[in-house]
């Protein structure tokens, strides 16, 4: 099967399938809404993963299951290959998602009250997963620059360890400001942290959407101390549903710490179909991954075209990793209310950019992760939602 343009194109009709980003939306806001939001993909996943769970379901009973060591040598081969990285088996703890593995390392590393540090624009469960486990939350704001683009300010990373922080997440790559953090500026971060012997949680559910000639750096390949790395097999080849993720944790220490607090709260996983699933993705979706990562790559510079024709007054932040576009509406003039209710009416659905913390009023995030069409309607029906 060729993982082309035209296979990407046809994408898949999702109503009816208790899919949130369609079924929801247009529950509540009506058959007509073209929802851009949620961050999954309206693509077929490889079919090598169909197929692996038509055959285990065929097997006619589903009881406990095991996680066996081709599951876990089938994540370790797909990093190894993809980015370079070598993985021990013993490092690896499977866990639902990657959310419920920010809770469990914010009670597993720190204590009620103490200071956890994110970098906003980011992520809202960040926010949230600070706030439910009764954490303080420290925030070292990204910098953003003329072109739209964001950096790191260490000076504000080390402002928050000196003022106690027990621990950092960090986005990797970073989501909604479709940044590839580098070697040199995760170096740097990871210098700052050690400085204060803060722990670092990485989230790299992203690693694989980094688009040439930038490349996805994931922080074990610079230090494998006092850090642990959270993946999934499930923005890649679109398992969200199936509920499977993985802890990368060389740090014995660290790892036993964790995994008691998956005990103390009852947290397994091993769903059978997610395994088959996962299992089948990292092993044969190389050709569909690389022509998926091809097609993105043609709607992230169709989308900027279609900003430029229809939003001359908005600013695309230049994309080097996700399938998250972050698109500043800012000199339109409205709040976040406002932009909801035009977009809406409109017939067109984004994340809000407050979802992502204050600084994101004004700005939407994008999902180009579907069929190039949608995209064309999409930025119509915003450029009709923001005239006066």
């Amino acid at each position: 099967m060729k993982f082309d343009q035209e296979y990407f194109d046809a994408g898949l009709y999702r109503m009816g399938t208790r899919c949130e980003k369609w079924d929801e939306a247009r529950k509540e806001h009506g058959e007509d809404m073209l929802p851009l939001w949620v961050a999954d993909m309206d693509f077929p996943s490889p079919p090598a993963v169909q197929e692996a769970i038509l055959r285990r379901a065929g097997h006619p009973t589903f009881g406990y299951t095991a996680e066996l060591e081709d599951d876990k040598q089938a994540l370790i081969d797909f990093w190894q290959r993809r980015h370079g990285l070598t993985i021990a088996p013993e490092s690896l703890v499977m866990m639902p998602c990657v959310v419920t593995g920010l809770k469990l390392a914010a009670l597993a590393l720190t204590k009620p009250g103490d200071g956890i540090i994110i970098q906003s624009p980011v992520y809202g469960p960040f926010r949230m997963s600070v706030a439910a486990t009764g954490r303080t939350l420290l925030d070292a704001p990204l910098v953003r620059q003329p072109d739209g683009s964001y950096s790191m300010d260490l000076a504000a990373v080390e402002r928050q360890c000196q003022a106690g922080a027990k621990m950092m997440i960090l986005c990797n790559p970073h989501n909604p400001v479709s940044r590839a953090w580098t070697r040199e500026e995760l170096t740097a971060l990871i210098g700052v942290l050690k400085k204060y012997s803060v722990p670092l949680v990485s989230d790299e559910i992203h690693a694989d959407f980094v688009y040439a000639p930038s490349t996805f750096v994931p922080v074990l390949s610079i230090t494998q101390e006092n850090v642990m790395s959270f993946c999934a097999a499930s923005k890649t080849f679109n398992l969200a549903g199936l509920m499977q993720a993985e802890c990368i944790c060389p740090d014995e220490e660290m790892r036993k710490a964790f995994c008691a607090e998956m005990d103390k709260a009852g947290v397994r996983s091993g769903n059978i179909f997610a395994l088959e699933a996962t299992r089948a993705a990292y092993e044969h979706g190389d050709a569909w991954l690389d022509g998926l990562m091809d097609y993105l790559a043609g709607n992230r510079d169709h989308l900027a075209a279609l900003v430029k024709e229809y939003l001359p007054r908005a600013v695309m932040t230049p994309m080097t990793a996700t399938y998250l576009a972050w698109i500043d509406l800012t000199a339109y003039g409205y709040d976040e209310a406002e932009l909801v209710r035009r977009t809406h009416e409109a017939g067109v659905m984004f994340t809000m950019g407050k979802f992502f913390g204050d600084s994101g009023d004004g700005f939407a995030r994008v999902n180009i992760g579907c069929p190039r069409r949608y995209l064309t309607e999409g930025v119509k029906r915003l450029a009709k939602a923001l005239e006066g």
